[in-house]
């Protein structure tokens, strides 16, 4: 039996940081030893611990069930616990989710791009600087479906999800 679909889970925005390194001169020598945090890790303890909400409200605001977000929370905490009593870094990346943002197409090169700032306005391409960009909708359950804004250029190798 083949495990079930994983959903893509909401992220608001990616984390200002994409890692922490340990310092200090009680270190083992040599490499250090690296832990991933998964995207949707990070977005479980930034909401528990950080903005104070209880498992019901986060996984609330994550689109997901309490179990699974309290099963993403236990998965976060073990990872940066082992990280401090180790040594080890941790590094901020990978999952399956898709970030609670406003998504644009530039009509000249193709590329799709986010903008989680939504405080400020958008005005040109975040690959080639052009002002030819158009909102584009997502959909979260497939994200390389996008509706409405040029279902023809979602495989061109311009195909980025690109912060500005």
């Amino acid at each position: 039996m083949s495990p079930r679909h994983l959903r893509p889970r909401k992220v608001s925005n990616p984390p200002l940081v994409s890692g922490m390194k340990p310092y200090g001169n009680k270190l083992p020598s040599g490499k250090p030893k690296t832990i991933f945090l998964q995207f949707e890790e990070y977005e479980a303890l930034r909401l528990c611990d950080y903005e104070g909400m209880n498992h019901h409200q986060a996984s609330i605001q994550m689109d997901v069930s309490r179990p699974t977000l309290t099963r993403i929370y236990a998965r976060a905490r073990q990872k940066i616990a082992e990280g401090l009593v180790e040594g080890k870094q941790i590094i901020i990346e990978g999952g399956k989710v898709y970030f609670d943002s406003d998504w644009y197409v530039c009509t000249y090169c193709g590329c799709f791009f986010n903008h989680p700032d939504k405080q400020s306005d958008l005005k040109h391409c975040a690959l080639c600087g052009k002002d030819t960009i158009a909102p584009c909708e997502t959909d979260p359950e497939g994200f390389d479906e996008f509706r409405g804004c040029g279902r023809a250029h979602r495989k061109r190798k311009h195909h980025k999800n690109i912060d500005i």
